[in-house]
């Protein structure tokens, strides 16, 4: 039986180099491609995928919320984070979004194969270049800042912080979450109270910061 492979990259090149080499092993198969996280959740709930190799920073939605929205709807998928970056936000993030697995882009493809099949039957992959003490380490630790440790942001406020920070108006957003204008402006007040921010600048700045975006 193949294992149906979704991949989720905003790079068409890295796309369509991985579906090139995956589709190439006798026991698994490209089913879907997503240039941002939002299709990415889209497509896994559409595809039921057994894996799904997800970058971390990409637009619109990124890699840390996907995950956490597609490990909460469609919960026997696997995801595989890849990311440039051995950021210790990056990988705590992924980590606690429910990952099984997070390689560095510049792994071999022998280095996926084995993070794929490790993730399938139950297990994790870790690339041999993210210590496991600053894994564990992070992992333990609350990531967030002191301005929101006390009111973290929900799912679908970091939703709209991103869109915002990315540039997004109010319209568009509403458009895009299929929400009403008044709600994605509730949405931003209320980001900016539990942040104790004023400026669209300080929200650029925030959502940078704790990896949202990469702009």
């Amino acid at each position: 039986m193949n294992i149906r492979v979704l991949i989720a990259d905003d790079h068409a090149i890295v796309r369509e180099g991985f579906r090139a080499l995956i589709d190439q092993q006798a026991d698994m198969q490209v089913v879907g491609e997503a240039e941002n996280g939002r299709k990415a959740v889209l497509l896994a709930k559409r595809l039921l995928p057994d894996v799904i190799i997800m970058d971390v920073s990409m637009p619109d939605l990124n890699g840390i919320d996907a995950t956490h929205q597609i490990r909460s709807e469609v919960p026997k998928t696997k995801i595989i984070a890849l990311s440039m970056h051995s950021d210790k936000r990056f990988v705590s993030g992924m980590l606690k979004a429910g990952v099984s697995g997070f390689l560095l882009k510049e792994c071999a493809f022998r280095e996926l194969t084995t993070a794929i099949h490790a993730a399938v039957a139950g297990g994790h992959y870790l690339s041999p270049k993210i210590a496991a003490t600053v894994v564990q380490d992070y992992v333990r630790q609350t990531d967030a800042l002191p301005a929101s440790s006390s009111q973290p942001l929900t799912l679908r406020e970091r939703e709209v912080l991103q869109m915002l920070a990315e540039g997004g108006n109010t319209r568009d957003i509403a458009a895009a979450l299929h929400i009403s204008v008044k709600t994605v402006e509730a949405r931003r007040r209320s980001i900016m109270e539990k942040l104790r921010i004023t400026t669209l600048a300080d929200l650029i700045k925030y959502a940078l910061r704790e990896g949202l975006t990469s702009l």
